[in-house]
């Protein structure tokens, strides 16, 4: 399915390749890059066309941005290039002939996912760092170019994690990372869960963290609003335990993609997630929560923003932030972007609460804010200075906000009880939930 597996730094230099069948040049990568530039030249050129007022302008200029404009599936006159971006790194799986897309993608993200609990972060410096294992483990994962291992407890049994002292012995003795027995959970029905697992403290945690996209227009009304969520689960349970988690309120979750170990027809039936989980940290399930389900967005902006034509142009600038539907919540983490139109020189702000700076080159303006206290709502206000001599802006600003509101789930959801079978002990339990922002957009 897969042939060959390429890593890309944001300058498009490929510092790691895997072949399986036989290699394919890496000069295939070439179409992805043409198709990076195009998105380049088009991101240029509604920025030139006065759009550069938007918000996305500044990011859409960077590397990152640029190759999720990339389409994700491209077609070459012998290949199918199809990519995933993490951080600053792009994965790109070459395959030639049709196969399924997302099943691909999913598996690119999968590989991210490995290496950032392998090493901490999925960067160039890691995983050039450990390039061996990185290599060990796309051994491992893919099988003659179809995904065979994926799951991180059987990955670590095979290819121990890198440590000091294991690089030290390895160095010493010409050992490798590599296991010497298999992984018990293959041989077994339950192959996500290696058997035998023993611990003092038995702990099950679950963490409830839902992202805000949402656009809200001039007046303060709600264009488009939905919310991506995910509930991992960091489980440490002595021997086979079998699990079931319900909620107060399921039918809010649409869309929902399980990890293997959820039993489907009872999530069908009952709207019950029961599952043997696997030991350590996993993703339980992603879902998504439509618009139709949001009652409201978390976070009131009132803005006022203007310019004045002339020799001398100038424009006023007041933002004001605060809390709005959060449950009661404090909003923390609030940072807020706005790409200024190309005229503007230079700005003259002062803000009631936190640090701002501006970048003459991006034309970016950062409000970092921290808390945000209900009684006593962050201000920033002030000139901006324009080009002499050029035109109005026609556009204004759009902001972006970024947030995270702790202990609070946006679309409702409560989790309702964990009950344990197959085990005779009691667990420790916990829930936490978070709400952040995602793409959250004020047009002014």
């Amino acid at each position: 399915m897969i042939h060959s597996l390429f890593l890309l730094n944001p300058a498009g230099d490929v510092f790691l390749e895997k072949h399986w069948q036989s290699p394919v040049s890496r000069s295939v990568c070439d179409y992805w890059l043409e198709a990076k530039e195009r998105a380049a030249g088009r991101a240029s050129a509604h920025s030139a066309g006065g759009s550069a007022g938007g918000g996305g302008g500044g990011s859409a200029s960077s590397s990152s941005c640029l190759a999720e404009a990339v389409a994700p599936v491209l077609a070459t006159p012998h290949h199918y290039v199809l990519s995933a971006l993490r951080g600053k790194v792009s994965l790109l799986a070459v395959t030639r002939s049709e196969a399924p897309p997302l099943f691909i993608i999913e598996f690119l993200h999968r590989v991210a996912d490995t290496l950032q609990d392998y090493f901490g972060e999925c960067t160039e410096a890691a995983i050039r760092e450990n390039c061996v294992v990185v290599y060990e483990l796309l051994e491992e994962m893919l099988d003659n170019g179809f995904p065979l291992a994926t799951e991180a407890n059987i990955l670590k049994e095979l290819i121990k994690p890198p440590t000091i002292l294991r690089s030290v012995v390895n160095s010493i003795t010409g050992s490798t990372n590599v296991g010497d027995t298999l992984p018990s959970g293959q041989l077994s029905n339950v192959p996500w869960r290696r058997t035998g697992v023993r611990y003092t403290n038995n702990e099950a945690y679950f963490d409830v963290i839902e992202e805000v996209d949402a656009i809200i227009d001039r007046s303060g009304s709600t264009v488009t609003a939905e919310i991506q969520g995910v509930i991992d689960a960091c489980v440490k349970l002595t021997g086979m335990p079998d699990l079931t988690l319900s909620f107060m309120n399921p039918r809010l979750l649409d869309d929902v993609s399980f990890h293997p170990c959820v039993r489907f027809k009872r999530w069908e039936s009952e709207r019950v997630l029961s599952f043997i989980p696997p030991d350590g940290n996993f993703r339980l399930i992603s879902y998504h929560v439509s618009s139709q389900s949001l009652a409201s967005v978390p976070v009131c902006v009132r803005h006022s923003v203007s310019f004045r034509e002339g020799g001398g142009g100038c424009g006023r600038l007041e933002l004001t932030l605060g809390p709005r539907h959060s449950g009661g919540k404090t909003l923390e983490a609030v940072v807020v972007t706005a790409t200024l139109p190309p005229p503007v020189l230079a700005v003259a702000l002062t803000a009631t609460q936190g640090a701002h700076a501006f970048d003459p080159v991006s034309k970016v303006l950062t409000w970092d804010i921290g808390k945000i206290n209900p009684q006593k709502l962050p201000t920033i206000k002030g000139s901006l200075t324009l080009q002499s001599g050029a035109p109005k802006p026609e556009e204004n600003p759009v902001i972006n906000v970024h947030f995270k509101i702790q202990q609070f789930a946006i679309s409702g959801l409560k989790v309702n009880r964990l009950d344990l079978y197959g085990e005779k002990y009691k667990p420790f339990k916990g829930v936490k939930y978070l709400t952040k922002a995602g793409r959250f957009q004020v047009r002014t």
